[in-house]
């Protein structure tokens, strides 16, 4: 049976340390984290209803209820917001795979392409590339395949952690956007599938993917390591495209007169020269559920 919520208040309760929230952490402990009883206490809900609600025999926790275990588990607004919705999907109806194509619409694609010094491109549900402008493909090798940022992420590990400085953040980030993305609709076929898969490949996705960290990328910095012009510190904004469902678009910059612009700068003019043929973004069309 689906118990979302029972699976994500247990992933998080085992993450609180005693500690943490001010109870004795000393004494064996068969779990890591809280046991059921102490974020019970915490949250003011009996034991015996916390227990019937993590086991999934529960599944019409009032927001109230939502509210103070999502306090107790000292969760930020991104997974306070992710509990409550997995919360109004408990009883949703398993999704049903069907075809559907992932198109980007031409006018976004003429726009990117109008930014020369701004690395640019859209991604998918789950992280596929579905087009980029050239500088972007110059600088994030993910871009110019038109793959899958995640799954080159873990399964490309050995040159994800030269093309990142942070490699370990970027990885975490990057799983906990995905279950933010995804929300409660967990059993989309597209999601089971990339996750299975990854799942089997990579231990480290596994174990991240087991945590149920949740974070919406709407911002952030990365410092790339680039085989052609060195270091770069790129600030980034990732903006949801209206009218098309699951589809972002993020675009890069750096710092005004910073040695990373200069960069940027260099890299733009390699890739200036290319005929307006060659110029056109590539488009990638998926069609989810096939």
């Amino acid at each position: 049976m689906d118990n979302r919520i029972g699976d994500f208040l247990r992933a998080r309760r085992e993450l609180v340390r005693p500690e943490d929230v001010g109870l004795e952490g000393s004494g064996r402990r068969r779990v890591p984290g809280l046991r059921r009883e102490e974020l019970a206490l915490l949250a003011g809900v009996s034991a015996d209803y916390y227990v019937r609600l993590e086991q999934g025999r529960d599944r019409h926790p009032s927001a109230q209820v939502l509210d103070a275990l999502a306090t107790a588990l000292q969760l930020d607004g991104d997974a306070t917001a992710h509990l409550h919705e997995l919360a109004r999907h408990a009883d949703a109806p398993p999704r049903r795979s069907r075809p559907r194509v992932e198109r980007v619409r031409p006018g976004l694609l003429r726009m990117m392409e109008a930014w020369p010094h701004s690395p640019a491109f859209i991604t998918g549900r789950h992280f596929d590339v579905l087009a980029a402008n050239r500088l972007a493909e110059a600088l994030y090798p993910v871009c110019a395949t038109r793959g899958n940022i995640v799954r080159t992420i873990f399964l490309e590990r050995d040159a994800s952690c030269i093309l990142y400085a942070e490699y370990d953040q970027v990885a975490a980030d990057t799983v906990a956007a995905l279950r933010a993305t995804a929300g409660a609709d967990v059993d989309d076929p597209e999601l089971i599938s990339l996750v299975g898969e990854l799942s089997l490949k990579s231990e480290h996705f596994r174990r991240l993917w087991a945590r149920h960290d949740v974070r919406a990328k709407t911002e952030g910095q990365k410092i790339l390591n680039h085989p052609l012009v060195g270091g770069v510190t790129v600030e980034y904004e990732t903006l949801t495209v209206n009218g098309a469902e699951g589809q972002q678009l993020v675009v890069y910059h750096a710092q005004p007169g910073s040695p990373s612009e200069r960069a940027l700068n260099l890299l733009a003019t390699m890739v200036a020269g290319e005929s307006s043929d060659s110029r056109k973004p590539r488009v990638k069309r998926l069609t989810r559920g096939a």
